[in-house]
């Protein structure tokens, strides 16, 4: 078996995982979000002295497994850096105590493999990966050979949801409350801009939009439910169209047969069927991860692991390097 860890934001995650069957035998999370939600966002500090204080909690379920293991993976990039160290130290300890080799696992091809906790493993493929932290259009040939399509210039499509949803005052987690809002209002009311509507760059951007919307909604001074519910909708009615008409244009350049919707973000309901249907109208397969995984978690870190442990992608456990930023490259 393999033991993951991952500690990359404000989850606490450890899995297990059999390498032979590809079963998750054991898996905990800890959400710190009422930790966080007095101060509207996550705050770094409080998140590693919580992952210190909950990892090992967690570890003590994996511990009847510690015969049958052969390996520690755990998320060393990219994330918040004190968030990533507590993760780290605790996989630096397992090896040490338990003289097991260490995998480092990069976060967003952790959540590439979210795609497959329920199937086959399918490369190529290509994905857009949506959160709070990224916006990025990755193709993928296999578990080494990875290229970063297209980026965000500016915010990531879930910061856009979470600073949106602040500006109207809702309740953190942010982007979630936004979309509950949303489902009460009408999409069509607010004509917000499309971000780079006319620039030919495979590229995303968010911030022009979010700017956009703030000042409508300060523009009512004190707005009524209904036009809350409709700023949010139409928000996010022009969020998703600017993601999949980017995405649109890749697809038209690059005919993937698979497409994948990954990341934090990727549980919005509406954008999942507005990236199936887009799929569709180009005969790709739309691939989606269970509702469960699309947050961080450390099931999908174990899941690439046992792909890094058949290529041997060990590291020494005293090298192991931590990095806030780490972009995807062949």
């Amino acid at each position: 078996m393999i033991l993951a860890i991952e500690s990359s934001c404000d989850d606490s995650a450890i899995a297990l995982i059999d390498r032979q069957s590809g079963a998750i035998v054991f898996e905990g999370k800890t959400s710190q979000n009422d930790a966080h939600k007095p101060f509207g966002g996550v705050v770094p500090e409080l998140a590693a002295r919580l992952h210190a204080e909950n990892l090992p909690k967690l570890l003590e379920g994996a511990k009847p497994y510690f015969s049958r293991l052969k390996a520690i993976a755990v998320t060393n990039e990219p994330g918040l850096t004190v968030a990533l160290a507590e993760g780290v130290i605790m996989a630096q300890s397992l090896s040490l105590a338990l003289n097991l080799p260490i995998l480092p696992i990069h976060h967003v091809k952790g959540h590439l493999y979210s795609l497959f906790m329920q199937s086959e493993i399918c490369f190529p493929l290509s994905a857009v990966m949506v959160s709070g932290a990224h916006t990025t259009l990755i193709e993928a040939e296999d578990f080494s050979r990875f290229n970063q399509a297209a980026i965000s210039l500016d915010d990531a499509f879930g910061e856009a949801f979470d600073k949106t949803a602040k500006a109207l005052n809702l309740d953190y987690p942010n982007g979630a409350a936004l979309e509950a809002m949303a489902l009460k209002g009408d999409e069509n009311r607010f004509d917000f801009p499309l971000p780079l509507k006319n620039d030919p760059r495979l590229a995303f951007s968010f911030s022009g939009l979010k700017n956009s919307v703030r000042l409508t909604i300060e523009s009512f001074g004190v707005a009524t439910a209904q036009t809350k519910a409709d700023i949010a909708a139409s928000f996010q009615k022009t969020a998703i169209a600017h993601l999949l008409d980017k995405t649109r244009r890749y697809m038209q350049r690059a005919r993937p047969k698979r497409m994948g919707l990954i990341g934090g973000a990727s549980a919005n309901a509406t954008l999942r069927e507005r990236f199936g249907a887009l799929c569709r109208e180009f005969n790709c397969e739309p691939l989606f991860a269970p509702l469960k995984y699309c947050g961080d978690n450390a099931a999908m870190i174990a899941k690439a692991a046992v792909d890094a442990y058949d290529l041997a992608l060990f590291c020494d456990p005293s090298k192991i390097a931590i990095r806030s930023r780490s972009p995807l490259a062949r």
